[in-house]
């Protein structure tokens, strides 16, 4: 079979590899072949599933393929970007993997301050190539994400006060629909698929390019402080967040100190306040904006200098598939009751590793206005984050309850949540990442690109009707 023959189909019963291996451009990875285990696994732990086929695609007629092959076996279909899904999303049990880590093409425009970026990078490795021109976009606080997945759900990391969300500084798409059609989508082209893909997670197509609006950052003042926790350093390094100049952004991790050999030794295992902030801008203003942070207590570890952005993705070392159960919140304020309610769950806790993790919000991405991406959780000052690590079943029950337990007292407003960060603890749903309003309007745009909802194994947004 030609793999020039779009038209060809091979139905469930007839699955054949060798004709399967003919269609595609890309690598075909069966059961049994070297490298099968390693390319069905996924970031997050306690995940064994196993594809029946795993479609290294090599471009958007590879993408198209693997959804006609989909769609005409009758198979599920996985999309990866970088595999990082909570929920495992990145594999399938019995179906079509379609991975995208091959298609990695980054064309940069300096002087535009564009650039146009293949799904299959990562987010070190697109920071890493835009930063030796002295430019950015923002995605999150980990460089092995897949810029693909980030993006669709929204985006937020060390550039969002400054510059807005990921989505915010999405300029166009190319997509590949349900139907095999590659779409170019942007504000004036099939704007409706354009708004739903902006929050709407990868319920609408497989997106095979971005393009980026870059900015100027080249020196940043960042890195990481460790303060040693209490409620008083919590609460009032959140309020030093609140207040900071938006060119400053803040992710702070309340958690046990793990044995890092920057850590004294007898901080092993203590409650730490771990912060990784990013100033944008002016050397010295940095400096003293940063001061505030450093006067809450006296550093355990101060890696804060002037550095290149890029370096706030370093490399990520070895494999390492954690089991972890999270709830992710929004709040309006981290005073001195939530401060001390963080303090007592993390000190009563016997997980081995937990964290309450805060990002403060606000800036650009406030600016946007709520109708304008089917992210629409623009106000909301504080995003919080409750995860406990567990090992084995039953032991996943307690850290799920405690986590549970945790986010009720930290006394939500509501039940609105980030869709990226969304796990499958009881109590929650994709519905919860969306208003009531937004919701209508994304189930009606699916229904119009993917009515038989192919692309479901997401965080799925079923079609209207």
């Amino acid at each position: 079979m030609s793999r020039d023959n779009q038209n060809a189909t091979i139905s469930r019963e007839e699955l054949s590899i060798p004709q399967v291996r003919a269609l595609f451009q890309g690598q075909v990875i069966a059961p049994g072949d070297h490298g099968y285990d390693k390319a069905r696994t996924v970031v997050v732990g306690g995940i064994d599933r196993h594809p029946a086929v795993i479609i290294r695609v090599a471009n958007a007629d590879d993408v198209a393929r693997a959804i006609a092959l989909a769609r005409d076996t009758g198979l599920e279909l996985a999309v990866r970007s970088g595999g990082h899904s909570g929920l495992g999303h990145g594999t399938t049990e019995g179906g079509i993997l379609l991975d995208l880590s091959l298609m990695k093409a980054l064309e940069i425009d300096v002087e535009g301050r564009t650039a146009w970026a293949e799904t299959g990078l990562t987010a070190g490795e697109y920071t890493a190539a835009v930063s030796a021109h002295g430019l950015a976009t923002g995605f999150g606080d980990t460089g092995s994400v897949g810029i693909g997945g980030i993006t669709l759900g929204g985006g937020i990391g060390y550039l969002v006060r400054k510059h807005g969300m990921t989505i915010d500084n999405l300029l166009a798409a190319e997509i590949v629909t349900a139907d095999g059609q590659l779409l170019y989508t942007d504000a004036e082209n099939h704007s409706d698929l354009f708004w739903a893909i902006r929050g709407g997670g990868g319920n609408f197509g497989v997106a095979t390019r971005f393009k980026f609006r870059l900015h100027e950052v080249n020196t940043i003042v960042g890195g990481m402080l460790v303060l040693p926790a209490t409620a008083d350093v919590v609460r009032g390094f959140m309020a030093a967040a609140q207040a900071a100049p938006e060119e400053l952004s803040a992710i702070v991790n309340v958690m046990t100190a793990p044995p890092m050999p920057f850590l004294p030794p007898e901080a092993h295992g203590k409650l730490i306040v771990m912060a990784l902030m990013v100033y944008v801008g002016d050397v010295e203003a940095g400096q003293r904006a940063l001061a505030p942070f450093r006067a809450l207590a006296e550093p355990l570890a101060d890696m804060l200098r002037p550095m290149p952005y890029a370096e706030m993705f370093p490399p990520e070392e070895g494999e390492y598939h954690p089991t972890t159960v999270g709830r992710t919140l929004f709040l309006n304020t981290i005073g001195q009751d939530e401060a001390e309610t963080i303090m007592h769950y993390l000190e009563t806790s016997d997980a081995p590793f937990r964290v309450a993790q805060l990002r403060v919000l606000g800036g650009a991405m406030a600016r946007v206005p709520v109708e304008a991406t089917a992210y629409a959780h623009r106000h909301a000052p504080i995003m919080a984050t409750v995860v406990a690590f567990y090992t084995g079943p039953e032991e996943r029950q307690v850290r799920e309850a405690w986590v549970n337990e945790f986010a009720a007292a930290l006394n939500p407003p509501d039940s609105s949540a980030y869709v990226n960060f969304l796990g499958n603890e009881a109590g929650t749903s994709t519905r919860d990442a969306y208003p009531a309003a937004t919701w209508e309007r994304l189930a009606a745009i699916k229904a119009r690109y993917d009515p038989t909802n192919l692309f479901r194994l997401n965080h799925n947004i079923p079609p209207a009707g």
